[in-house]
C-alpha cells in the first residue's frame, strides 16, 4: 500500500488534511506527495476555507519523512520511475515545493497536529505551518545526515530562523531524535497535550482563527511572516499595507458594527 491523503471540511469554514498511512508511520510516497501538493492546492483555491488543520493518522506518527524504499530512492536515482506520480515528483519541481509548504504560501493560517512521531520530511513540512500542537509522546528530527541524505524540504533554510543558532546546527548535523518537551522548551510546537486531545485542540483553534476577520487574519499573517528578518522600516512598511487592505474592506466595518449592535459578526472576506 502507498497510503493516501484525505481533505475534509470541518464546519464551514476549516479544511482538515490527513496523511494516511499509519502502518508505514505515514511515511511519504511519490503518489502521497502528488496528492499532498495537491490538497494544498485545493486548499489555497478555495474561498470558503479560512483556516488549516494538518495531520496524521494514528497515533504513533505524523509524519516520517519519504519513503525510503520508494520516495528516496527514485530522488537519487537509484531506481527508475515506474509511473506517473514517479515522474510527476521527477519532472515538476513544484509538487516536492508545494507538498513541503516550501516557497509555497498556501494563504490560510494552518496548524499542524503533531499526534506522534515527526522526522524528518514530516518535521520540515511541520516547519512551513503557522501554529503547532504536539502529543506530549512526540518524537521530532532531522535523521538525513546519518544516511548520508539532507534535508533538502526547507529545514536548511527555515530551522535557523525558528530557533537560535546553535540549536538548530545541533538537531541539522547530528541526526538525533529529540522529545516534546524539548520542542516545546525551544518553542517548535506551542501546546503540549495527550494523544487523544491533539486533533481537537487543533480544530478547536482552527475554528477560532475561521471564526475572525478573513481579510484581517490574512493580511496579519503576511505581514508578520514576509516581515521577519527585515529591517524595522521594511517591515512597518508591510504593516502600512496592511493596514491600507484592511481598514477600507467590508469587514472592517461590519466588525465593530457587530460588536456594538450586540450581535455575531457576518464577514465576507472582502
Amino acid at each position: 500500500m502507498s497510503g493516501t491523503i484525505h481533505l475534509e471540511r470541518h464546519g464551514e469554514h476549516v479544511a482538515l488534511i490527513r496523511i494516511d498511512r499509519p502502518e508505514a508511520r505515514n511515511a511519504l510516497s511519490p503518489r502521497m506527495l502528488c496528492a499532498l501538493a495537491d490538497a494544498f492546492l485545493a486548499v489555497k483555491a478555495d474561498q470558503q476555507v479560512r483556516a488549516v488543520v494538518l495531520t496524521g493518522t494514528g497515533d504513533a506518527a505524523f509524519c516520517s519523512g519519504g519513503d525510503l524504499g520508494l520516495t528516496l530512492p527514485l530522488m537519487t536515482g537509484a531506481r527508475a520511475p515506474r509511473d506517473e506520480f514517479d515522474r510527476r515528483l521527477l519532472e515538476d519541481v513544484s509538487t516536492m515545493e508545494i507538498s513541503s509548504l516550501r516557497d509555497f504560501d498556501i494563504v490560510k493560517p494552518t496548524i499542524c497536529a503533531v499526534n506522534g512521531t515527526c522526522l524528518a520530511g514530516g518535521f520540515e513540512m511541520m516547519l512551513g505551518t503557522d501554529i503547532r500542537i504536539a502529543a506530549d509522546h512526540a518524537q521530532f528530527g532531522l535523521p538525513e545526515v546519518q544516511r548520508a541524505l539532507l534535508p533538502f524540504a526547507g529545514s536548511m533554510a527555515r530551522l535557523p530562523r525558528q530557533v537560535p543558532t546553535a540549536v538548530a546546527m545541533q538537531v541539522l548535523l547530528t541526526g538525533r531524535p529529540f522529545s516534546a518537551q524539548q520542542a516545546l522548551q525551544w518553542g517548535l510546537v506551542t501546546e503540549l497535550l495527550p494523544k487523544d486531545r491533539v486533533l481537537a485542540r487543533a480544530l478547536e483553534l482552527a475554528g477560532q482563527i475561521a471564526g475572525n476577520g478573513p481579510v484581517a487574519v490574512q493580511a496579519v499573517r503576511r505581514a508578520a511572516i514576509q516581515g521577519s528578518g527585515l529591517p524595522l522600516h521594511g517591515a512597518f512598511a508591510l504593516e502600512d499595507a496592511a493596514k491600507r487592505e484592511v481598514m477600507s474592506s467590508q469587514d472592517a466595518r461590519e466588525g465593530p458594527l457587530a460588536f456594538m449592535e450586540k450581535r455575531a459578526p457576518r464577514f465576507l472576506g472582502r
